[in-house]
């Protein structure tokens, strides 16, 4: 459900009052960038997961994009811990977006149109649903693919990029799948529609790397971390769509899908048709640290309470 509040340009207005104007570039052309957050519940209150490693991202993508605006990182993150805190959640997802609102039309929108920032928040369950968790979702590898490296910034979660999203998403739904997986303009697996993907073959942990038109996600680069505390071996190199079809696990990664197993591509299952030893293991330190059940020993939350009350 949406909560009450947003935080819009550094003020707080009601849902219905966070508005833009028809003539808004970003509508047009897909001029903005942002960015999907969970705060997960805990003892000591709601916690943002890797909020600095967030709007860094983000502030970087905006640079890419050339969207100029005058907030730091650190408003960002007092934008973002403020409205978790003034919807009075417990755990949410969060969704801070700048884009290129009102003025000329055209593409180059530079100085012709004034920039929007919102932080707005709501409550948001499992994204492929809380049963795929444990069990797995079937997926397809989709006719669309991720874009070439000369024509998208693929490292850049912008607006825009998201119509390729969109099409592999809708075609893997039109076809019965719960999701599906873009090839890259080489046809070597580069992600899913809107996650990244781990594929376990003979105890070793595959996943694609920055050249096949990935987004480089933080969920990804938590569960990276996580598996060299466990000591797998981990190669990053283009991966073949057969692979896919001869792996023990797949899991895919991201701050909606968190950790989810992949039971069968094609309609081929994947190992033993649920989720695999590896996969279980990474996903439940990952939900125990982002639930407060185990230290949070390499600082990746941020407790919402503790943040308000330093200020």
């Amino acid at each position: 459900m949406p909560a009450e509040w947003i935080w819009r340009n550094g003020e707080f207005v009601k849902w219905e009052d966070a508005t833009v104007h028809v003539s808004a570039h970003a509508i047009h052309y897909g001029s903005s960038v942002f960015e999907g957050i969970r705060a997960y519940a805990t003892d000591e209150g709601p916690a943002v997961f890797r909020l600095q490693s967030h709007t860094e991202r983000m502030m970087k993508g905006a640079k890419v994009m050339r969207i100029e605006h005058e907030f730091t990182v650190e408003d960002i993150n007092n934008a973002i811990v403020e409205t978790i805190s003034k919807n009075g959640h417990k755990a949410c997802y969060i969704r801070p977006v700048v884009f290129r609102g009102a003025g000329a039309l055209g593409l180059e929108g530079r100085g012709r149109t004034k920039t929007e920032f919102f932080v707005f928040t709501m409550e948001w369950g499992a994204y492929l649903g809380q049963e795929a968790l444990e069990q797995g979702v079937d997926v397809q590898v989709s006719s669309y693919r991720r874009m070439a490296p000369d024509t998208h910034p693929a490292l850049v979660k912008a607006g825009g990029n998201y119509v390729n999203s969109q099409f592999v998403s809708m075609e893997a739904h039109d076809n019965g799948f719960s999701e599906g997986i873009a090839l890259d303009v080489s046809g070597y697996v580069s992600e899913g529609a809107g996650e990244n993907i781990f594929v376990i073959v003979d105890g070793i942990v595959y996943t694609p790397g920055a050249w096949s038109s990935i987004l480089m996600g933080i969920t990804r680069d938590s569960i990276l971390t996580l598996l060299d505390e466990y000591g797998y071996e981990v190669r990053y190199q283009p991966i073949a769509r057969e692979m896919l079809y001869m792996a023990d696990e797949i899991f895919f990664t991201g701050t909606a899908a968190e950790v989810t197993p992949v039971r069968s591509v094609d309609r081929l299952s994947i190992g033993s048709g649920s989720r695999g030893p590896i996969t279980k293991q990474v996903q439940e330190e990952f939900f125990a640290i982002t639930s407060g059940k185990k230290p949070d020993r390499h600082g990746w939350l941020t407790h919402v309470h503790q943040k308000v009350s330093e200020k």
